[in-house]
């Protein structure tokens, strides 16, 4: 057995099945078949289920899946602490973001790290709920987490670095339905068809607490694709509740963005593992929190 079969058996699990596992590590199908049946017989356990085309993991395979990511998160880190000696030339951030802060606070976080080590990559992962990005993270599918919560985000085998606070605003088309400098108040939305995110994320929270307060709404949308938000707004097909990191796009596509009042926030962090890091990642995390703090200086 070596650390390559165990990236092979990763990415069959990861990408749900051979052949998109394949095609992501530029292999034939079946070169990674062979590679995934050569590990179960050095284990002498089959890893997969084999049904018609489809892969099942057994119970061995599940249980090896968090090794198989500590073996090949560990001779990651041994390469790139080699390689770091003479500097951070090369190398790759996996990084878990939810939507909204993948457009900000992640767009200029890369921005800034991208000025400083150029030649090194950043590849972003999506994850919809805080729940995804601190799986992802303690399972060493990726190496650092940006998530958003309403409320105190909990450590426990993760070390959680606050950055910034995010408001919540609506976005409604222009002219209509409210006056473009007044605040919003919660109970105006009474009445209104809204456009909202699926369940564990912030956006949703925000709008199930409305209705539990007594607001009246018509749901007129549920997406899991925030890229579908502004043009259903600009198309007239309802409101939505966002965080502030929308604003700037959203007002460049010609949408409204308001303020709401009473004002709410998400509270947005960083999230890592509590063993070692690679050079790569502490580079970027040390980029990401300075940053943070210049831009919240007095």
């Amino acid at each position: 057995m070596d650390v390559r079969q165990l990236e092979y058996f990763l990415a069959v699990v990861d990408h749900g099945g051979v052949n998109r596992a394949a095609s992501a590590l530029y292999l034939s199908q079946p070169s990674l078949s062979q590679a995934v049946r050569a590990l179960e017989r050095d284990l002498g356990s089959d890893l997969f289920h084999r049904i018609g085309r489809r892969l099942v993991l057994t119970e061995a395979g599940t249980a090896l899946i968090q090794p198989a990511r500590d073996a090949v998160r560990s001779l990651q880190l041994a390469r790139a602490t080699v390689e770091s000696v003479q500097g951070l030339h090369h190398g790759q951030v996996d990084i878990a973001a939810m939507p909204s802060q993948a457009i900000e606070p992640l767009t200029t976080m890369i921005r800034t790290f991208g000025r400083s080590h150029p030649a090194v990559s950043v590849h972003v992962q999506a994850a919809f709920t805080p729940r995804d990005v601190t799986d992802m993270v303690r399972t060493g599918q990726c190496e650092l987490g940006l998530l958003a919560s309403p409320g105190e985000i909990p450590d426990g085998d993760i070390h959680v670095h606050p950055v910034v606070e995010q408001r919540f605003v609506l976005l409604a088309p222009p002219g209509e339905p409210f006056p473009a400098d007044v605040p919003v108040r919660h109970e105006q939305l009474s009445g209104h068809r809204l456009i909202v995110g699926q369940k564990g994320t912030g956006m949703r929270k925000y709008v199930d607490d409305l209705r539990m307060a007594g607001v009246e709404f018509t749901v007129a949308v549920e997406t899991e694709h925030r890229v579908a938000i502004v043009p259903l707004v600009l198309g007239g097909v309802g409101l939505a509740v966002v965080t502030d990191s929308w604003r700037s796009l959203a007002e460049q596509a010609g949408a409204c963005v308001l303020t709401l009042e009473p004002t709410t926030s998400l509270q947005v962090a960083l999230v890592s593992r509590r063993t070692a890091l690679t050079p790569a990642a502490q580079a970027f995390m040390a980029s990401a929190l300075a940053e943070a703090d210049n831009t919240h200086a007095p």
